[in-house]
């Protein structure tokens, strides 16, 4: 049984945009007529949408669709999620891993949903400030736990390709909510995302 891989784009804005990269490799000095560019804003033009498909996702829908009843209030943790990102000042990528704690309140939600709020917010063109924020946000808005806490730990590319060109520095951000306000708490959640569990 033959692979196919099947991804769906609106037909108008694929042309759209890439017209636009058309244009815009012809203003750097590529022959666009060139064989190995002559599909090359057309890839571009899905990359991008793919990159970016975020703005048509919604985070609390997904969340709601696998809420349950539980007295479980426990830490919960899911961590080293990967993430892959586009920094809104340069369009440039980011990448690296979300660690994400709640402590139940009557609700758990689907391990597997996680991530996937992860994805809907990087998806978009970002700041991983602001990225940070809305994870921790939407899960505090949907489960009303007693807490919630994000990590994140991203590589840029826009500080390891260009300007300051460093290429093995990271950025950790982190927002906390409820319980995790507790000194201990945080410190708890804190050294299991940096331990290794076996």
């Amino acid at each position: 049984m033959s692979y196919h891989k099947f991804e769906e784009y609106n037909i108008e804005t694929t042309k759209e945009i890439q017209d636009k990269y058309l244009s815009i490799i012809t203003e750097i000095g590529e022959d666009v007529n060139r064989e190995g560019l002559l599909k090359t804003p057309e890839r571009a033009s899905k990359a991008m949408q793919y990159l970016t498909q975020g703005y048509d996702l919604d985070a609390e829908k997904i969340l709601k669709s696998a809420l349950f009843n539980e007295d479980y209030s426990e830490m919960v943790i899911v961590k080293d999620i990967e993430l892959y990102s586009l920094c809104e000042h340069h369009i440039l990528p980011f990448f690296g891993k979300a660690h994400i704690a709640y402590i139940p309140n009557g609700k758990i939600v689907g391990l597997s949903k996680l991530p996937r709020i992860v994805d809907v917010f990087a998806r978009r063109l970002q700041v991983q400030e602001r990225l940070t924020d809305q994870i921790v946000n939407v899960i505090d808005k949907i489960l009303k736990p007693q807490g919630v806490a994000v990590v994140i730990e991203a590589s840029h590319m826009c500080m390891m390709m260009r300007g300051v060109q460093k290429q093995n520095s990271t950025t950790t951000t982190s927002a906390f909510k409820g319980a995790f306000k507790n000194v201990e708490t945080r410190l708890e959640f804190l050294k299991l995302i940096d331990s290794r569990l076996s």
